[in-house]
């Protein structure tokens, strides 16, 4: 962009992306020119829920969702929660709903729903006025314990991959018996 009348000259890229990151050069028509270049770096907003995609609660806790905002050109100036695409209403006559938002160059937003229910699983979504979405899944716990959480001492727990590997190949190696 030049001004009429002027020296200045700007540069202006319009709905920037990734791909316009790099060197740019702003050159002075001297003899020999003059040139001073700059390094754009474009970065997208991200939005993720600290913990997800899937979250394990016990039932009767209290769920905490802690949502963070980077790279925003500025804080979001409105911060939504919803559940199951229904957004979250603080004065539902379920009660024990709070939120807490801290906005800066990371923009926190903490979600605290006390005595955690079945009605309580589904997913959560927090959607910053100024940036794309993030989800996590909330799974509420009634004393069991999710598949991806069992650890050792089940004997009928089947041998991991690397163990059956493990077990051909020495089977493989060993001496034959004359």
């Amino acid at each position: 962009m030049h001004s009429p009348h002027s020296e200045e000259w700007t540069l202006r890229i319009r709905y920037p992306q990734r791909k316009d990151s790099g060197i740019y050069e702003c050159q002075i028509s001297t003899t020999p020119p003059i040139g001073h270049p700059v390094y754009l770096t474009v970065v997208e907003p991200i939005t993720e829920i600290l913990g997800g995609p899937d979250l394990f609660i016990n039932q009767g806790s209290t769920i905490n969702l802690t949502c963070l905002v980077q790279y925003a050109p500025e804080p979001p100036p409105i911060m939504l929660w919803s559940h199951n695409s229904v957004p979250i209403n603080f004065d539902s006559p379920r009660g024990g709903i709070s939120l807490v938002t801290e906005k800066g160059p990371t923009t926190t937003s903490r979600l605290l729903i006390q005595k955690a229910a079945q009605t309580d699983s589904g997913t959560y979504t927090c959607t910053p006025s100024n940036a794309n979405p993030g989800n996590a899944r909330v799974h509420i716990l009634n004393g069991e314990h999710p598949a991806a959480m069992h650890h050792g001492g089940n004997s009928s727990v089947a041998p991991s991959t690397a163990t059956l590997l493990l077990i051909s190949t020495l089977i493989l190696l060993r001496p034959p018996i004359t």
